[in-house]
């Protein structure tokens, strides 16, 4: 039994939604960061559960990895099959089920994008909060346990997804979770299955938290003098448990990006940007206690966004800081990292990294949900130096083993995938041998999404 067989079996069961055409499937090898282009077998785009279990119970038979795709968004690496088989495409399961108004959730399909989902609630009054700024799908945020702009005042996809149905490396499609607000039957399953990155189950549906949209949102942007000011004027204001509905920081060298992506006149300092959400009072008081905390801490130039449009405008550029960091070097690659650390440390963390990458060879924009302590580098270098690419992932080696020594973590939202992996064991100390063990008892083949999270050699 080979991965060729596989193929075979499955094109017999499934058809037209199984492709090897070189271009699907060079496709399905890319990836947003520096890992190298790595093209599966074969692409399989299920369009049911039964369809899934089909795949993976012909998968399991010719012993064929399976590694679960939704956009490609991630930054680790996840979705890269990098023993090959197949990549199994969720994007034809884009369905949203159910949207129960008055329980405040909805049913959807893994496929579904976080833009759609909110799209299709638009006549609720109700919208689904967490936003990476990229517009993944819910089952890859659900994969990888994403979070992103909202998760200082709404939580993660840990918070915010209620039940999933799961396929199991063996077939079985398994309910894991409820519509209930809370339980205490039994394993976390549903939680266990969040951040698992495909390697315990294949997410088939999700039922998911939603929010009532708010009556009054306003957003703002405060400039400073330096990194310090920025981030210890966000540890008091959350010190102060002000409500914030976003916090983020960008450096000057980001400022500098969005300026020539977005054609904006930001001054090239570090920013804070934030938002607020409430009643028109709530909002107000907010914004008016921030505004002081800002001030004392040497915070200018505040600049109020109320209208809808000006909001947008401000948000779209900072969810597309990835790519405006990028342009700060044309063609280069972005070795990506992220580590969330306690709020106390957060801006001890930041300058200590912030001076790393001053002192070395390589430009590295610094931007971050810092509301919850986590924060990112996208280290620019060219596409194929080698050396380059050693500096960078020494920077951000350096960054990883400071969070682990301030009692943090190496990743707060990208997730594991191959890039963290390396860090599992002096983060998680024994508890990486018990995760492998989840793995084994769950998938004893390794053939779901082998290679990510735990080491099974």
């Amino acid at each position: 039994m080979t991965i060729e067989t596989a193929i075979d079996a499955l094109r017999k069961t499934l058809g037209e939604k199984v492709s090897t055409s070189d271009a699907v499937r060079d496709h399905h090898g890319q990836n947003e960061s520096y890992f190298a282009v790595t093209l599966p077998d074969a692409v399989v785009f299920p369009e049911s559960t039964a369809d899934v279990q089909e795949v993976v119970r012909i998968c399991a038979a010719h012993a064929c990895p399976i590694v679960p795709w939704g956009v490609g968004t991630s930054l680790e690496g996840h979705a890269l099959a990098t023993s090959g088989g197949i990549s199994l495409d969720m994007s034809r399961m884009d369905k949203v089920l159910a949207v129960h108004a008055a329980d405040m959730d909805a049913i959807v399909q893994p496929g579904v994008t976080r833009e759609a989902l909110n799209e299709d609630l638009r006549a609720t009054g109700l919208f689904f909060p967490v936003d990476p700024g990229a517009n993944a799908t819910l089952g890859g945020m659900a994969a990888t346990r994403a979070s992103g702009t909202t998760a200082v005042r709404y939580g993660t996809m840990r918070e915010n997804v209620m039940a999933m149905e799961v396929v199991l490396a063996d077939g079985r499609a398994i309910r894991v979770g409820s519509r209930a607000r809370k339980s205490s039957a039994g394993y976390d399953l549903c939680k266990l299955m969040i951040g698992s990155e495909g390697t315990l189950g294949i997410i088939t549906e999700l039922t998911v938290r939603l929010q009532g949209q708010p009556e009054a949102i306003s957003a703002a942007t405060c400039t400073f003098d330096s990194v310090s000011a920025a981030v210890e004027a966000v540890q008091l204001t959350i010190q102060m448990g002000i409500p914030m509905a976003r916090i983020e920081f960008v450096d000057a060298d980001c400022i500098r990006g969005f300026n020539a992506y977005a054609k904006t006149d930001m001054p090239e300092k570090p920013h804070l940007f934030m938002e607020f959400h409430g009643t028109e009072a709530g909002v107000a008081e907010q914004a008016e206690r921030v505004g002081e905390v800002m001030s004392d801490m040497g915070g200018s130039a505040f600049e109020w966004a109320t209208r809808a449009e000006d909001r947008n405008r401000l948000w779209h550029v900072r969810h597309n800081g990835y790519y405006a960091v990028k342009g700060l070097r044309p063609g280069c690659q972005a070795v990506t990292t992220d580590v969330c650390v306690p709020i106390s440390r957060l801006a001890e963390a930041v300058e200590a990294t912030r001076a790393d990458i001053a002192a070395s060879p390589i430009e590295g924009p610094i931007l971050g949900h810092v509301g919850d302590g986590n924060y990112h580098a996208a280290l620019l270098i060219a596409p194929g130096d080698a050396e380059e690419l050693k500096i960078a992932k020494d920077l951000a080696h350096r960054m990883n083993q400071r969070a682990l020594d301030m009692g943090g973590t190496v990743t707060g939202e990208h997730g594991v995938g191959l890039g963290k992996k390396r860090y599992m064991a002096e983060e998680h100390g024994d508890g990486w041998a018990v995760m492998g063990a989840i793995k084994r008892a769950l998938d004893p083949q390794n053939i779901l999404n082998p290679g990510k999270v735990v080491d099974l050699n």
